[in-house]
């Protein structure tokens, strides 16, 4: 369905191209709420085939949304995974039929503390209920069922994007024919919550938050958000990288200026990312999203062992990791596939060379490219996919 939606910005409210599915149907949180009714907002490439086989759902990271190869509605910028994503690529839209929709809990569209609560005619603020990866499968379930979609052919993302990726696998194997988890892990480390705990408290710390509600008062803690971006952004890049890019170098001057001023590059590229981000993503959002990753243990759900969230599993693997990501590490990669084998799973995996850090998944990276093409068009092949 096609009808108006808007996502809260820094300047008001924009207005969003795409899809909606409105669900009356309650959906049990496991924070123990049934949230009813809520909104899926998701977008699509290419076309659906006549028996429905053809559909990968692109699950987007912890800031993305559901604009994975098309402009941003709000800053213009190309789709986050553009370079993957498209005529010709290697999530190719001429063979796939690609889905991606906003997370429940996120600011693109579907139902979060941004939007309004029917109950009251208010923003719901703090009063939405904390949600949880396994919620936001659920929901995009919902949206499979509704589109016709008994299983899909891949499911992929990377970062928050591959949770979901692994939770799909775990909770709905038979819909599921492949999964490509991408610099990901089975559950967030205590440097992982350390740092999400960081940028929620410089939300929280300003006074523009106001207890959460500050939408109704027309206010935006959009300093805070803007600490909480730089200082995520750095765990996504690498020492290298930020060498690479950057250095010691100064920002516009030829000289220190002995003061508090943006005298490096690095400082000034942080702080670009920071205001930029405060345009397009809201802080409650932020503080339910990150609170969703630090939940996320897929082990703690089956016992205590990973490889229970995989007994029986038919789908087929393809782990992919990188050297210099110290976010989610390798040896977290390595974790998923020792369970997957103590599974009896089809799993193969890759660890990528490159020195650009976690966010070599959204960037150009061959290698990942080339691994991504090969699987893609082995399970093609092997499923019976038109042009295999």
């Amino acid at each position: 369905m096609n009808r108006p939606v808007a996502a809260p910005t820094r300047n008001g409210r924009v207005k969003l191209p795409g899809h909606v599915l409105d669900v009356t149907a309650p959906l049990a949180l496991d924070c123990g709420v049934e949230l009813a009714p809520y909104t899926i907002a998701y977008q699509t490439y290419g076309k659906l085939n006549a028996d429905r086989s053809n559909a990968i759902l692109v699950c987007h990271a912890l800031t993305g949304d559901q604009y994975v190869a098309e402009p941003h509605p709000v800053t213009g910028k190309p789709g986050w995974w553009d370079i993957l994503a498209g005529p010709g690529k290697v999530l190719d839209t001429n063979r796939y039929f690609l889905i991606c929709a906003n997370v429940l809990g996120g600011c693109m569209g579907s139902t979060g503390p941004a939007e309004i609560n029917p109950a009251t005619g208010e923003p719901w603020g703090l009063s939405f209920p904390v949600i949880t990866v396994a919620d936001m499968v659920r929901a995009q379930k919902q949206l499979l069922d509704h589109l016709g979609i008994k299983q899909l052919f891949c499911v992929t993302g990377g970062s928050m994007g591959g949770m979901q990726v692994l939770q799909w696998a775990a909770s709905y194997p038979e819909r599921v024919f492949a999964a490509v988890p991408i610099a990901t892990a089975a559950r967030h480390s205590a440097q992982n919550i350390a740092f999400h705990e960081v940028g929620r408290q410089a939300i929280m710390a300003d006074p523009e938050w106001c207890s959460g509600n500050y939408q109704p008062q027309n206010r935006n803690p959009s300093r805070g958000l803007a600490v909480a971006r730089m200082a995520a952004h750095i765990t996504y890049l690498s020492e290298a990288a930020l060498h690479r890019k950057f250095g010691r170098n100064l920002q516009d001057r030829n000289a220190l200026t002995f003061g508090f001023d943006a005298d490096f590059q690095v400082e000034n590229y942080l702080r670009h990312q920071g205001i930029t981000f405060v345009e397009r993503f809201d802080a409650n959002s932020y503080l339910y999203i990150t609170r969703a990753c630090d939940y996320f243990d897929l082990a703690a759900e089956h016992g205590g062992a990973l490889a229970n969230a995989f007994r029986g599993c038919p789908t087929r693997f393809c782990v992919i990791s990188f050297t210099s990501d110290w976010l989610y590490p390798t040896r977290e990669s390595r974790e998923i596939v020792h369970a997957l084998n103590a599974a009896a799973a089809n799993v193969s995996f890759v660890e990528v060379a490159t020195d650009k850090g976690h966010d070599a998944f959204l960037l150009d990276e061959p290698e990942l490219h080339a691994t991504l093409r090969g699987f893609l068009d082995g399970c093609a092949q092997h499923r019976g996919l038109p042009g295999a």
